[in-house]
């Protein structure tokens, strides 16, 4: 054999595997393999919204469970944690919860710990609407960081910050709101109301809506009162408000733990609760005061969290029978509630935008997060909510009334629905408009998209008739 041959055949395999570990290489750099994704659950423990801890948690746990895999590891307590995780070919991990307590410094301190201690690429959360605010703001500096609202209502985050890694796919406080003001002018014949609101960024966005929905048909605010958050004795403002025969009714935005203190210093004050004379926002008949107060406000009207539990169709009947196949009871088994609901449909987009992404995360999971979702409550376009420009859900929503059930017991049945309600309100609130506060929004008549439409829904279906 000659030299050459020989050394040919020496060199052969080196050839060979050099080969294969270019090809190696490039197949490695052309299909890099997902990191592990790290999730964080922001809700409260503490304040006035502490009871919301366990069913924010297993709202959004129930659709890691339910659309990822995931293995829920107490039935009875989803603070327990989950395993199993999977989306976009990439395990998910819940790194921790936070533990707000419905004020701004806790709510940073919570985030900072979740996002850079932890190290977590994505936020569901959080509950209220001064956390929310100040998590925009956090959200703005923090672009490779995805944040997805969990219930918070207030209508800052998403108009007037609007960071672009911030998505919320549920509406604000004063969406909730929408088609109430004009039930009470109409059907309560109110023509002069005042209002009473918790002094802070959710209560102000929720008594928006009822402030802008009863003066676009005609009715007058005559007095607004605005007591802090977490008050314990309500004695003093509920003094501030007309006395009843000088208005026609009172809306009530006091919500948490203070819905029953407050009417029941309403009470003390003024004497026995009218139904006819009260519209709540959703906490109206919840927390307690589905046991202390409702009983005695059958016939009142109260928004909703944009929710519609004992609706009849079938996307909400199958929402409603999810959640207890992994938490059964959860909530008291108020699957419907928004607490559960938004977690729930937050966590839901969460996992469409990874699998779209193949599991990536930052500004690749960011422009995957899906602008249409579909949910439980929502009937118009096809049971399909969709995000504006600012990454805001416009959403169908329903307003219920306190009613008597056949066995005696007091609960709420659905009253209307009013579809696609957009965060702007028919263009009343803008980008560059004060956020809700004190003294915005004005008193203005204004004909508003879904006016004259709201329409009757009668034992959970939706119904031809409009409210008159």
């Amino acid at each position: 054999m000659s030299k050459l041959k020989r050394h040919w055949k020496l060199l052969a395999p080196l050839g060979a595997l050099a080969i294969g570990i270019t090809v190696f290489a490039s197949a490695a750099l052309a299909a890099p393999q997902a990191k592990e994704v790290r999730v964080a659950i922001m809700t409260d423990c503490k304040g006035a919204f502490a009871f919301a801890y366990e069913p924010d948690i297993g709202g959004a746990q129930a659709a890691f469970a339910q659309f990822a895999g995931g293995d829920v590891k107490n039935k009875k307590k989803p603070s327990a944690g989950m395993t199993g995780i999977k989306a976009g070919g990439t395990s998910v991990k819940i790194v921790g919860y936070g533990c707000g307590d419905d004020t701004a410094p806790t709510a940073i301190k919570e985030t900072r710990r979740l996002m850079e201690q932890l190290k977590a690429d994505v936020m569901v959360g959080p509950l209220s609407g001064d956390e929310a605010v100040v998590v925009a703001n956090y959200a703005k500096s923090h672009p490779t960081k995805t944040f997805i609202i969990g219930t918070a209502g207030s209508q800052d985050p998403t108009l007037q910050i609007a960071p672009k890694n911030m998505f919320r796919y549920h509406g604000d406080g004063a969406q909730w709101d929408a088609g109430l003001g004009e039930i009470a002018y109409k059907r309560l014949g109110w023509r002069k109301a005042a209002i009473i609101m918790d002094d802070y960024s959710f209560g102000w966005t929720s008594a928006a809506g009822m402030i802008a929905d009863f003066c676009a048909v005609g009715g007058q605010i005559t007095k607004r009162v605005f007591p802090p958050l977490n008050t314990t004795d309500y004695a003093s403002y509920v003094r501030q408000l007309p006395a009843p025969g000088s208005v026609d009714g009172y809306f009530w935005v006091v919500g948490g733990s203070g819905t029953s203190p407050s009417l029941t210093a309403f009470e003390q004050a003024y004497g026995s609760l009218d139904p006819k004379k009260f519209a709540g926002n959703g906490f109206f008949a919840f927390l307690g005061a589905d046991k202390v107060v409702a009983p005695k406000l059958v016939g009142a009207y109260l928004a909703t969290f944009g929710t519609a539990p004992g609706l009849k169709t079938k996307q909400a009947i199958a929402y409603e029978a999810t959640i207890p196949k992994y938490y059964p009871g959860l909530n008291g088994g108020n699957y419907g509630d928004g607490f559960v609901y938004n977690y729930y449909n937050g966590a839901t987009a969460l996992v469409q935008g990874l699998n779209k992404s193949k599991g990536l995360t930052g500004a690749a999971l960011q422009k995957a997060m899906p602008r249409v979702l579909k949910a439980g409550y929502q009937v118009s376009n096809k049971g399909i909510v969709k995000l504006d420009s600012n990454r805001q859900a416009t959403v169908d929503i329903y307003q219920l009334q306190i009613v008597k059930k056949p066995d005696g017991s007091v609960g709420t049945d659905i009253a209307a629905f009013v579809p696609n309600v957009d965060q702007s309100f028919g263009g009343l609130f803008k980008a560059t408009s004060p956020p809700p506060g004190r003294t915005q929004p004005a008193c203005v008549k204004k004909t508003l998209p879904w006016q004259g439409k709201v329409k009757v829904v009668k034992n959970g279906v939706i119904t031809n008739q409009v409210v008159k």
